[in-house]
């Protein structure tokens, strides 16, 4: 009798268990989503990442200008916004014989020449940033290799972005991988 008693009562609780009615009514519609941070279409708050090339010159006074609203308009940065150069340093051979691999360095990066002390330099608002050269002798006695064709990597990174997240900053790979930016998709101007 207990098993069958036993029997019956999981008969039971599987039939009710496996039971399912009908759907019931939908739910009210949610709010509409806001594009960027602001409400504003094609405002971008993932942050941006593009090259600039030039020439350190005396008539520019040995400074790179990047304005963002001019190199990066899909972006818009804030004050609170993580703003990183970095420096094409050098390309080696890739051991597989393919294109050349860049050498990318955090600014600001320091050379010991001949001359004195060399240092590639930069400093942001959130409205551009400034490349420039500082140096413990005149500029003038550079050579071409220091001041001609460089090439810089600007990152913007947004503050509501990174909230906690440990990123090495110095390896600009690893900040490539965390806004989701493939080399191949990076726009390079010419600085004016």
């Amino acid at each position: 009798m207990k098993t069958f008693k036993l029997l019956f009562g999981m008969l039971v609780a599987v039939a009710t268990l496996s039971c399912e009615g009908p759907a019931g009514p939908p739910g009210p519609p949610g709010f509409d989503g806001l594009d960027g941070l602001d409400g504003a279409d094609g405002v971008n708050i993932l942050g941006s990442v593009y090259d600039i090339v030039g020439d350190f010159t005396p008539e520019n006074n040995y400074t790179l200008f990047s304005v963002f609203s001019d190199d990066a308009p899909s972006v818009e940065v804030f004050e609170t916004d993580v703003v990183l150069v970095y420096i094409l340093w050098e390309q080696v051979d890739d051991p597989d014989g393919g294109a050349p691999i860049d050498v990318w360095r955090l600014l600001p990066q320091t050379r010991l020449l001949d001359q004195g002390i060399l240092q590639y330099n930069y400093d942001h608002t959130f409205l551009d940033v400034s490349i420039f050269l500082e140096s413990d002798f005149d500029l003038g006695t550079l050579l071409p290799g220091d001041t001609d064709n460089q090439v810089f990597r600007i990152a913007i990174l947004p503050a509501d972005g990174l909230g906690g997240a440990k990123l090495d900053v110095s390896n600009m790979q690893a900040v490539l991988d965390f806004m989701g930016v493939k080399e191949n998709t990076i726009q390079r101007i010419e600085a004016e």
